[in-house]
């Protein structure tokens, strides 16, 4: 019996909807006469008004015939110009589909079970940091393994690895953000691994271990020539050290108008994933002395909510000046929500189950900013909606099965688990605009995609 949970609150777009042709019945008795082939008889009155029911009729059937064939036009044209309305799926993070009556948003559904999950062990993935390995770190339970995001009126596409990897041959993928970002870096290339036959031939690019206290991470897949890099921006713009003249308190400073120094890394991407939110927080900023500063002016009384918008309004200007959005694809993972008992953060509750409300997370001020800044933008931005579909998955962080058993982490997500339904999320959308990838000159199956989309 499949178990199902609440679904999250939709982010209403406009439906592309279409209509089922009506289509003549010709096996009917009426219909099958019209077309005999008995010979008439012109001496009889009957055959006359036989004849002149036909007269009357046939004007009909070439009418119905000719509706018929412009229907069959109309939709043999649809079908040849579909692959070029893939832009038509990128609507701030909806992916759309049709089945008749409904549109599916992707990220308005529920948790539902599926025991073809999880798609890999962290404990055979070197590239999964022990910290998140749950299991491998003594979690007992596996029921967090096994819930699949099943949106109201369509399926996410089935994972295929070898599609995948054959769909990203001879890219360069990059991950931009803090830590969570790094997670979802990390269960990209554990679920792609599953499909390499030669494990040595993927391979860290500098030798480095993964670790959150490193800058850049890159792994390259030789067999396949491309690289899923992670670059670590916490902030995405510039974090400085204290500037001259500045209060006793100021130890450090944001520059809200200055992309992170690295930034010219990321330009020449064929795929960008940028996330931040978790450091905008007083912990984080004010309680440490760090403030925000544009140009040369420290700004002492600026909220964290307008900082991140003008930081937001930063990064929207460089990819708009700096990015060529007809070669990289560009996306923004919205806030992901902890689930702490408490604001101080030591209480951490980690349930065997989804939760059966939101109980207010599936809201973030910080996700709400990137959709209004998105919005704005004069290119085109896939927005990762996963803030309400994350809100219900307190059975999915790391609690107390970490590294660091004493810290408890109702923060970060375990591996495998809830990243690996971000990225299939992710990867849905790259199908939708790199298209089925061929093999062998052949068109291969990608995913089967089923319910709606089958509609269209």
């Amino acid at each position: 019996m499949v178990n199902n949970f609440s679904r999250s609150t939709s982010f209403n777009r406009r439906a592309l909807n279409a209509e089922s042709p009506r289509v003549l019945n010709v096996s009917s008795p009426k219909a099958l006469n019209v077309l005999s082939a008995k010979p008439l008889c012109f001496t009889s009155s009957r055959v006359y008004h036989r004849l002149g029911w036909v007269s009357r009729l046939f004007p009909v059937l070439i009418l119905i015939g000719a509706l018929i064939s412009f229907i069959i036009l109309l939709h043999g044209g649809y079908i040849y110009v579909l692959p070029s309305l893939s832009q038509a799926f990128y609507g701030h993070g909806v992916l759309k589909f049709n089945d008749s009556s409904n549109v599916c948003d992707i990220f308005d559904g529920s948790w539902v079970i599926d025991d073809d999950y999880p798609f890999y062990n962290a404990s055979d993935c070197p590239f999964a940091e022990q910290g998140f390995n749950c299991l491998g770190n003594g979690r007992k339970d596996r029921d967090y393994l096994k819930w699949r995001w099943k949106p109201k009126n369509c399926d996410i596409p089935r994972f295929n690895v070898h599609n995948v990897l054959e769909m990203l041959r001879d890219k360069r993928i990059v991950f931009v953000g803090d830590s969570m970002s790094r997670t979802q870096w990390e269960s990209l290339i554990c679920l792609l691994m599953t499909g390499v036959e030669d494990k040595k031939s993927v391979y860290e690019v500098n030798g480095n271990k993964i670790t959150k206290r490193i800058r850049f991470l890159g792994v390259r897949f030789t067999s396949f020539n491309f690289t899923i890099e992670f670059f670590r921006s916490v902030f995405l713009v510039q974090h400085g050290w204290m500037p001259r003249h500045a209060p006793k308190r100021v130890r450090s400073t944001l520059k809200l108008d200055k992309l992170d120094d690295v930034s010219n890394e990321w330009i020449n991407a064929d795929v960008l994933i940028f996330n931040t939110g978790q450091w905008w927080v007083p912990g984080k900023l004010f309680e440490t002395g760090c403030y925000f500063q544009v140009g040369n002016s420290v700004k002492l009384g600026m909220s964290i909510p307008a900082a991140f918008k003008m930081a937001l309004g930063t990064w929207a200007s460089w990819v708009e000046n700096t990015i060529d959005t007809n070669r990289t694809l560009v996306f923004f993972r919205t806030f992901e929500p902890s689930h702490w008992s408490e604001k101080s953060r030591r209480f951490c509750n980690v349930t065997q189950n989804p939760l059966l409300e939101t109980e207010g997370r599936e809201r973030s001020i910080f996700s709400e900013t990137i959709f209004e800044v998105i919005k704005n933008m004069t290119v085109p931005i896939t927005v990762l909606q996963v803030t309400s579909m994350s809100a219900f998955r307190r059975d999915a962080h790391v609690g107390g099965w970490s590294d660091n058993p004493m810290v408890p982490d109702c923060s970060h997500w375990c591996l495998p688990g809830l990243p690996d339904i971000w990225n299939e999320i992710f990867l849905s959308y790259l199908l939708a605009d790199y298209g089925l990838p061929a093999v062998n000159g052949k068109q291969c199956e990608f995913w089967v995609l089923r319910s709606a989309l089958i509609a269209i």
